[in-house]
């Protein structure tokens, strides 16, 4: 009785504090528990799938992961946009509609309108190989088809939905600029980290991890390509974008040294091992 005396007061005062605290955290984790109990993969918003074409499973294999972030490399060829990283690869049974569109329109349908039931906005990454404006204008048209559940711009407003495209390599960014209806961003450089574009035409920043750092996880990153990282964060976040790097070292020391940056995508080709190291982060 001595002790409910002793901290009746503070607790009448700080009470609604701390449930205001502790719901949300009790809803994540009851949400995580359901997710497990379906048997369905924790959802991975920092899992990029660098060239995911590559695996064995394109696309399925990411997301059997949890990876909330793919990438494609395309070609058109006769009219079909073909996924491959170089043309001696292509494989007319491998397009973009049959490998990554029409397996999401699914999946977004199962899932009551998201990629991951209950997760986040899922991206996909669509890097042009071959002539940006030609490519470019079959993919505006394909994606058409799939409107119910991509992001899109219309008439400058964004209305955002489960799958969110960003087109990487070969950027016809004129072209997107001016469409009125468009249903992809841009994937900026470091070059536009002081762009005053809207998030909604560059929504990512990303560059090769060499051009930037000379760091490659060996011993603690230099104070100043610390520094140099954190800068880049803050400026993208500022404007509303995500930051991404590609041709990372596939090693926990970098990854952990990206996620504790604030680095929203962290790019690999090792599926499990980032699955689990992310898993080992969120980790109470």
């Amino acid at each position: 009785m001595a002790t409910l005396d002793r901290y009746g007061p503070w607790w009448e005062e700080n009470s609604m504090r701390i449930f205001r605290c502790l719901v949300p955290a009790l809803i994540v984790c009851s949400s995580a528990a359901s997710l497990m109990a379906q048997g369905l993969p924790r959802a991975l918003p920092a899992a990029h799938a660098h060239n995911d074409y590559l695996h064995k499973r394109p696309l399925l294999d990411a997301l059997a992961q949890g990876f909330c972030s793919v990438e494609a490399d395309i070609f058109l060829v006769d009219g079909a946009l073909l996924v491959a990283h170089e043309r001696a690869s292509l494989d007319k049974r491998k397009t973009l509609k049959a490998l990554y569109l029409d397996p999401l329109l699914e999946r977004t349908r199962k899932n009551s309108g998201r990629v991951h039931k209950g997760g986040p906005i899922f991206t996909l990454l669509i890097d042009i190989k071959d002539d940006a404006r030609k490519t470019y204008t079959a993919l505006h048209s394909l994606l058409g088809k799939y409107s119910s559940i991509l992001c899109e711009v219309r008439a400058g407003k964004y209305q955002a939905r489960a799958v969110k495209v960003v087109i990487s390599g070969n950027r016809p960014r004129d072209l997107m600029k001016g469409q009125e209806l468009r249903f992809a961003g841009v994937d900026g450089r470091m070059g536009d980290l002081e762009s005053s574009e809207p998030a909604h035409l560059l929504p990512m920043i990303s560059d090769r991890w060499s051009r930037v750092f000379r760091w490659r996880g060996k011993g603690a990153i230099p104070a100043a390509e610390s520094a140099r990282l954190q800068e880049i964060v803050r400026k993208a976040h500022a404007a509303g974008r995500v930051v991404r790097f590609w041709a990372t070292p596939e090693d926990p020391v970098v990854w952990k040294v990206l996620v504790e940056a604030g680095v929203d995508l962290v790019n690999t080709d090792d599926l499990p091992g980032l699955r689990k190291f992310l898993l080992e982060q969120k980790a109470p």
